[in-house]
């Protein structure tokens, strides 16, 4: 039996805090790599979208707990950007689908190639074994968030139904 048997496994309320941290961590290094021109508000509608293409503006509002109006100014001046495009529903023509536009996945590509070396500098100061342990949490924690964000998206549109 390893040493690592032993160890108490951690509460997911210090996991919490550890993850806190990083993330803030990451936001420091990551200010290096501005979003601008976009602000943090409009970063999430993108990422929002870029997850549940062709969403409406409730379920938008829903995800980002916001209302209608803030949520449509925001889009506005997504789609003035260039960012996104509004497209009519063919089920429903009152119905106005959001979608991520080739320059808005263009621009976060190129904000995610900005901030993975910014990351790529940091985990290069970490003993290896530190990576892929890190690697594999992580990887169960993405799975983990895409899980409950999916389960969000579909108790909502379950609600406009």
């Amino acid at each position: 039996m390893t040493v690592a048997a032993f160890r108490p496994r951690p509460e997911p309320v210090e996991v919490a805090r550890v993850t806190a941290t990083a993330g803030e961590l990451l936001e420091v290094l990551w200010g290096r790599a501005s979003t601008a021109p976009a602000s943090a508000s409009q970063m999430r509608v993108l990422l929002t979208l870029e997850h549940q293409d062709g969403i409406n503006l409730r379920t938008l509002c829903d995800t980002l707990s916001s209302t209608p109006p803030s949520t449509s100014r925001l889009c506005d001046r997504l789609v003035a950007a260039g960012f996104v495009e509004r497209v009519v529903s063919p089920a429903d023509r009152r119905e106005v689908r959001l979608h991520l536009s080739s320059r808005g996945r263009a621009f976060l590509e190129d904000l995610r190639a900005r901030r993975e070396q910014e990351l790529q500098a940091v985990l290069a100061l970490m003993p290896s074994s530190k990576r892929m342990a890190l690697l594999e949490g992580l990887e169960a924690f993405c799975g983990a968030a895409a899980l409950q964000i999916q389960d969000k998206a579909q108790r909502a549109d379950d609600q406009t139904a």
